[in-house]
């Protein structure tokens, strides 16, 4: 099945289980721009080359929002399931963890690999 045919909110509980497997936790603001991010970059990946110009500033608007409070809360959530999260899950998506010594992803790091998976993941569906 394409990303495109998949509606929106199929997509958002399957982002919302990934990101909690992750650890990112609920409560923090960031865990919804992230969300809305890996959903729009899941829908078209060119915005992951361009987070500054196109992302945050899309996320910004529909919440109300400035872009730089947008890509600080994204990094807090993210620095947060990077030392709190699930380790084997860190493993298996990006390839390395915390506990292998090195930095957490990057803010359109981690959306491009969060949002990539899910592409290939609704592709794998459409296979079967």
């Amino acid at each position: 099945m394409e990303i495109a045919a998949v509606k929106d909110y199929e997509l958002e509980r399957y982002i919302t289980n990934i990101m909690l497997d992750v650890g990112v936790p609920a409560h923090l603001k960031g865990y919804h721009y992230l969300r809305d991010a890996i959903l729009l970059s899941g829908r078209d990946m060119e915005v992951v080359s361009s987070v500054t110009k196109l992302l945050y500033p899309t996320i910004a608007k529909r919440f109300k929002t400035t872009d730089q409070k947008v890509e600080r809360a994204i990094r807090n959530a993210i620095e947060v399931s990077w030392t709190r999260g699930n380790v084997d899950t860190f493993e298996e998506m990006f390839g390395y963890s915390a506990l292998s010594g090195k930095n957490r992803p990057t803010n359109s790091e981690y959306i491009a690999r969060v949002a990539d998976k899910v592409r290939l993941d609704f592709k794998g569906m459409s296979e079967l």
